[in-house]
């Protein structure tokens, strides 16, 4: 190789490491720990590519970049950082950088990252991102929500279809708007759609529009989500709910860039970026026809997976703290998080995520009586409302079963919103009652799985069968407030 690489970092053993690993790659490093040397090495030779660490002795990494594009705009440079937010990561590509890396950070990874950037020969693409969209409401440190980050860096650049997987309550939504405000579409809308929440007899009306006339009620044209897009994105969430009828026509506009107003005979182009969501699995509803596979490759372009908050660690520590100070802007009373109280909110399962901790979280503010929510402020609030697995209320288990009308009146809302086919209705029925049914169980019983199975009626073989085919850790329910 003609050029050496240039690594700035200020830790002597992470310098150490990606030094070694990148001259086994036969590649020369030449390092140094601050900003003043930096500008002195890049003087003295050319550089095929330079690494950088944020936080230095003298100086912010990020910030002191655009000097060094500009003097050097073909050289490529990989951004190293501890400082791991999402606002971290949109500096890192606004400052021009080829790539971001939050530490720890994966070795191999970062040298193929190297070898990759050295191999393009491409300046650096400088994200067109303003100052007021920083500081958008993604919150974690994890090592689950940095590739999240990266992932959201990636896609601002360019117009590329997302699709963003995930459980109830991740944040898809929020994620979609970060895209969207971080993009270059900012100045255009943004229109969230549910598609599951739209009856099937009218959700093509509400995606296309309609012409006058085209059915009872139309009394005049309606202009739909996509036209009302034009410019900015479209956000459709919950797709995998979509009728097979709906998916049909969504493929053909996403193929042609046209859409068709029901009842309608001329196309009308539109221009909007697409970010679909969903919280199913639709590999299996693909195999039994329930989703269209080529319009899954039509949205699956770029795939962003949303971790549960079971998997984030101490980021629930840091989101109710963001969500009491949240709470408090909305006219809550104001109240600190002490750390006791924090280690015991992340030993929850939080089944319903982000969303159940926020609502946990307000609760908590109206609820506790002092500045400072400790321990047994937590055991109160937890003791308001038993979360299930979809994180609303559910009764005492131990004070006896749900009442016969409330059973069918869920039941009928069940059916209601999702609507099997005929001779699909039993076994979608107990599949779709199964799951909360022994969640329900294992949470009265901390996880025993001998009792669970015993007030069940069921033998506890046959419980261990079906918690591993629906993987459900029984361990997540034993460590629960009690």
């Amino acid at each position: 190789m003609s050029h050496p690489v240039l690594l700035v970092e200020d830790d002597a053993s992470i310098a150490i490491v990606i030094t070694a690993a990148l001259e086994d790659e036969g590649l020369e490093v030449v390092r140094c720990d601050n900003i003043k040397d930096r500008d002195r090495l890049l003087q003295e030779q050319s550089y095929a590519a330079m690494l950088t660490d944020v936080v230095l002795k003298d100086g912010d990494g990020i910030e002191t970049i655009g000097t060094v594009t500009e003097g050097y705009p073909q050289m490529p440079i990989i951004i190293l950082s501890a400082q791991n937010t999402l606002d971290t990561a949109v500096r890192a590509t606004e400052s021009g950088a080829f790539e971001y890396f939050p530490k720890p950070f994966d070795l191999d990874e970062l040298v193929r990252a190297v070898k990759q950037a050295i191999g393009s020969g491409a300046a650096p693409q400088v994200a067109n991102v303003s100052e007021d969209t920083i500081g958008l409401p993604l919150v974690g440190r994890s090592s689950a929500m940095q590739a999240v980050y990266r992932m959201i860096t990636r896609v601002i650049r360019n117009d590329l279809t997302v699709l963003i997987l995930g459980e109830s309550g991740t944040g898809k939504e929020l994620v979609a708007e970060a895209i969207h405000q971080l993009g270059d579409r900012n100045r255009g809308p943004f229109v969230a759609v549910n598609t599951a929440a739209i009856p099937a007899e009218l959700i093509e009306s509400e995606l296309f529009g309609h012409e006058k006339g085209a059915f009872t009620g139309a009394v005049s044209r309606h202009i739909g989500k996509f036209e009302q897009a034009q410019g900015g994105t479209l956000f459709l969430d919950e797709i995998g709910d979509m009728p097979m009828q709906a998916q049909t026509r969504l493929l053909r506009a996403l193929q042609s860039g046209m859409i068709l107003r029901v009842g309608g005979r001329e196309e009308v182009p539109f221009d909007a970026r697409i970010i679909a969501a969903t919280n199913k699995d639709l590999a299996p509803m693909i195999e039994e026809g329930r989703f269209r596979e080529d319009l899954f490759y039509r949205l699956n372009v770029v795939p962003i997976q949303l971790p549960p908050l079971r998997e984030r660690g101490d980021d629930i520590k840091a989101l109710a703290r963001h969500f009491l100070s949240q709470a408090a802007r909305d006219g809550l009373p104001a109240h600190a998080l002490s750390d006791p109280a924090a280690d015991l909110l992340c030993k929850q399962p939080w089944r319903g995520n982000v969303r159940e901790l926020k609502n946990f979280i307000y609760r908590l503010a109206l609820l506790a009586r002092e500045d400072v929510i400790d321990e047994q402020a937590i055991h109160a609030a937890m003791n308001e409302t038993t979360p299930v697995a979809s994180g609303q209320a559910a009764p005492d288990v131990e004070a006896g079963p749900a009442g016969k009308d409330d059973l069918a009146t869920a039941l009928g809302r069940w059916l209601t919103a999702n609507a099997p086919e005929q001779g699909e209705i039993y076994a979608k029925a107990i599949a779709a009652f199964e799951r909360p049914l022994f969640e329900h169980m294992l949470f009265a019983t901390n996880g025993n799985q001998l009792r669970a199975a015993q007030m069940l009626g069921i033998n506890r073989n046959t419980l261990r069968k079906r918690l591993a085919e629906l993987q459900i850790d029984p361990e997540v329910y034993a460590n629960r407030v009690t």
